[in-house]
């Protein structure tokens, strides 16, 4: 019978404990949590459309099982996973090989199993500029841009790939600011170019309960919340509407807004097309909200 969750217990005799389940469960995301999870419906959809005899699942995988979880992947006959919290910079020391991106990054989301070889890839940063220009019509480079949660995971990956791309501003907004800080050093030599963008710096950092992260707000187009806040419909923002602005992301004081469904698929989108070396059918997987 095919289950919503598997665990660590299942995968070490997954051939057993999927037997009767058709087509066969050979991609997956590994998280801890992971029940919340929407990468099923996203994925199963398309690999269908595409005639591919394989089925997408979720495990739930805690931190201290990971390397065994990893390990067991090439028996298991997997084709690959994708990694979320809390797993995707613990991920990097326990693969045989790491994209020259995703070495940037510090972190690996999605992973190719190519006989007993794991190669790990990050696709949180170019998922999010595909969003970005798909949900507002605009490029990163021409924002700017301030990330919430900025001191590991998807906002440490979305902080560099703004760098990369030559974004016109970046504020890193973390609850420990000294890790914000850190990130701005390693970041700092994108910021140094002949952008003229008024009195401000093109790259600043601040405590997310810092008062003057409403100056900060002013010389924003665009706020990513990179915390884990959100993840439950009964989350308050992490920003507080009354330092928002009409042209910023909420809701409540008429901004444009989007919730993180459209990264999720772009992210995922990419990397289908990193496990099949073909294009994604990105409105399959968009119906599959």
């Amino acid at each position: 019978m095919l289950k919503e969750v598997y665990t660590l217990a299942e995968l070490r005799n997954w051939s057993a404990a999927t037997a009767d389940v058709t087509p066969p469960l050979r991609l997956a995301a590994f998280g801890d949590p992971i029940a919340h999870s929407k990468s099923p419906q996203m994925h199963n959809p398309a690999l269908a459309y595409c005639g591919i005899n394989a089925r997408y699942t979720r495990l739930h995988i805690k931190p201290d099982e990971l390397a065994e979880a990893l390990r067991l992947l090439p028996q298991a006959g997997f084709i690959g996973v994708n990694l979320t919290i809390p797993h995707k910079q613990a991920a990097l020391s326990l693969i045989d090989e790491v994209d020259g991106h995703a070495q940037k990054i510090g972190a690996v989301n999605t992973i190719v199993v190519e006989g007993k070889k794991l190669t790990g890839f990050n696709t949180d940063g170019p998922g999010l500029v595909r969003a970005v220009r798909s949900e507002f019509g605009v490029d990163i480079r021409d924002l700017r841009v301030m990330v919430l949660g900025a001191g590991g995971g998807a906002g440490r990956a979305i902080s560099v790939q703004c760098a990369l791309e030559g974004c016109e501003r970046l504020v890193l907004v973390n609850r420990t600011v000294e890790k914000a800080q850190s990130l701005a050093r390693e970041i700092d030599s994108y910021f140094k170019g002949p952008h003229l963008i008024g009195p401000v710096a093109r790259l600043e950092w601040i405590s997310l309960d810092d008062p003057r992260i409403k100056i900060q707000l002013q010389n924003t187009d665009l706020v990513i919340n990179a915390t884990s806040m959100g993840m439950k419909l009964s989350d308050p923002s992490p920003l507080a509407s009354s330092v928002l602005s009409p042209h910023l992301a909420a809701d409540e004081v008429g901004a444009r807004g989007v919730n993180g469904f459209s990264m999720l698929l772009h992210q995922g989108a990419l990397a289908f097309e990193i496990w099949f070396n073909r294009e994604a059918p990105l409105d399959v997987m968009r119906r599959g909200e």
